[in-house]
């Protein structure tokens, strides 16, 4: 199965780039997603965690 694929693949040209692009994608997502953890504000992750615990949503269901 995986030389049938991967000699489909061959086949096709300038395919080589997509594994670079979603490596690149994959990369950065992170790196932001870290900053973003980093910089956040310690009063804003207290706040958004206590939001699962918060009972005054109870009474509109």
């Amino acid at each position: 199965m995986l030389k049938f694929v991967k000699n489909h693949m061959d086949s096709i040209s300038g395919i080589e780039i997509y594994p670079i692009i979603s490596l690149l994608i994959f990369f950065i997502f992170f790196v932001v997603l870290f900053w973003w953890v980093v910089t956040a504000k310690k009063e804003y992750i207290k706040t958004v965690s206590k939001i699962p615990l918060d009972n005054q949503n109870d009474d509109i269901l």
